[in-house]
């Protein structure tokens, strides 16, 4: 379990790394191509929410590698974990502001791989805090 908890972490970690990372360095303009959730949200915001996916991303590995304040590995997840809830709230929103059928498909897809990361997530926050801790 101690390995599959491993691939997880590396894959979240990834995955916010590279998503933080492109919230911090593209404007809003360039982001909403990809992310039509930016369109009401101050750029302020996807910046804030992109640095702290990238400190999320930071967290959920170097703890763990270091051995140094790992209790941070399950904390980052759990912070995941509600960032993961306010994504899934953002796109059940736009989903109910949506008129096209192409919007609400790419909102559903949204809220849906936002849930499936919140599950990696809380699996991480259980077994680093629980019996696989670290």
């Amino acid at each position: 379990m101690n390995v599959v908890l491993w691939i997880i972490q590396i894959l979240l970690a990834a995955v916010f790394a590279g998503v933080g990372l492109a919230k911090l360095s593209q404007p809003k303009e360039k982001l909403r191509d990809v992310m039509r959730w930016v369109d009401p949200v101050p750029p302020s915001q996807v910046k804030s929410l992109g640095a702290v996916e990238l400190l999320a991303a930071a967290g959920l590995v170097l703890p763990a590698l270091t051995g140094i304040a790992t209790v941070l590995t399950p904390l980052a997840a759990v912070g995941l974990v509600i960032v993961m809830i306010g994504g899934i709230l953002v796109h059940l929103r736009a989903l109910q502001q949506q008129a096209s059928r192409d919007g609400r498909r790419t909102e559903i897809q949204g809220a849906i791989t936002c849930a499936v990361l919140l599950v990696l997530a809380a699996v991480v926050a259980w077994g680093r805090f629980g019996p696989y801790a670290l």
